[in-house]
Order: structure tokens, then C-alpha cells, then sequence
């Protein structure tokens, strides 16, 4: 009866133990998966960790847990959007669009190339980007500025998206000419 009792136990043991095995390749499977899309790379994780049966995955798991790529996939697309957008938030508002130096946000003209980079307020004297139709300080139309075109009952009936609150984009003023420094010898 007790040497019964030690097989079954042995047996309930393995049985245990292969499926700890099973569901940990399982898992590397997946968490590689969303992790890399390299074939090569996820095939390497799974079979380390299946080269380490006998010693209950122990070594293999440690091994894939310090080699794995640290993001998912996931995350380091949300983090590449979210750096772009910064990027992009950088780019409106902090370069010249001449000579692509760093501009403070206050700046009228750039302090390297002399290009203007904003348009002053009629009434508030506040700085206006240039694809501002009106001031967003004082609500005073800008001079100039084009208002958001209206589609044509055509455009409406093609099929076309009719957006009305959305302004449109202008071109920023030509740069100013700046004659060349000369150095005299």
C-alpha cells in the first residue's frame, strides 16, 4: 500500500510538473509574441526554455526573463506616438522654418536667419501663429487671413466630408531677403 501510495504520488508529481512545463512555454510563447516579431527570435525563446525540462524551467525562464525585450509591442508604439507627437508639438512651435533653429516660443523673428515667425495682434499685440485666422486672446479677426473655405453643394453631393469648424492651413509668409554678410580682410 505505501509503495501504491509513493507511485501515485510520484505520478500526480510529473503529471503536475509536465503541465508547470507545458503552461510556462505556453507563456513564453505568448509574452514573446508580443514582444518581437522576429520569428528567429521567438523560436530561440521557446526552445531555451524547453532545453531546461529537467530542472523545471528554472534556468530557461531565468534565462528568457533577462534576454526579452523589456516593451511589447504595444508599448513601444504608444511610446513612438507619444514621441512623435512631442516631436511634432517641438516642431510647430520651436524651430524656424527657415533655417530649422531652436526659436523660443515668444520669439516675432528668428534670431539667426531674421525670418519672421509670427504676426503681431491689431488690438492685443499678443504673437499670432500664422495659420491663425483670428486672435485667440482677444477674438480680433487677423488681417489677411483667409477664412476656412466653404464646399460647393457639388463637393457635398460627391461624397466629399464638409468641414465646416475646421481651419484651414495657410502657407507662412515669404521670408524676408536678407543681404549676405561681407568680411572684409
Amino acid at each position: 500500500m505505501g509503495q501504491q501510495l509513493a507511485v501515485l504520488a510520484g505520478v500526480v508529481g510529473g503529471v503536475w510538473a509536465l503541465l508547470l512545463w507545458l503552461s510556462i512555454v505556453v507563456w513564453v510563447y505568448r509574452d514573446i509574441r508580443d514582444r518581437t516579431r522576429d520569428s528567429s527570435l521567438q523560436v530561440l525563446s521557446v526552445f531555451v526554455v524547453l532545453m531546461f525540462f529537467p530542472a523545471f524551467n528554472v534556468p530557461g525562464l531565468a534565462l528568457y526573463l533577462m534576454l526579452r525585450p523589456r516593451d511589447t509591442l504595444e508599448e513601444a508604439y504608444a511610446r513612438s506616438l507619444e514621441e512623435e507627437a512631442l516631436l511634432r508639438e517641438l516642431g510647430d512651435e520651436g524651430s524656424c522654418p527657415s533655417c530649422r533653429r531652436l526659436t523660443d516660443k515668444d520669439f516675432h523673428y528668428c534670431p539667426s536667419c531674421q525670418t519672421q515667425l509670427k504676426d503681431e495682434c491689431a488690438k492685443c499685440k499678443h504673437l499670432l501663429s500664422f495659420s491663425w485666422v483670428a486672435c485667440p486672446y482677444c477674438g480680433t479677426s487677423r488681417p489677411g487671413a483667409a477664412t476656412p473655405p466653404q464646399p460647393t453643394p457639388a463637393q457635398v453631393a460627391g461624397g466629399q466630408p464638409a468641414y465646416r469648424d475646421e481651419p484651414t492651413l495657410q502657407a507662412s509668409p515669404p521670408a524676408q531677403e536678407v543681404e549676405p554678410v561681407r568680411y572684409q580682410h
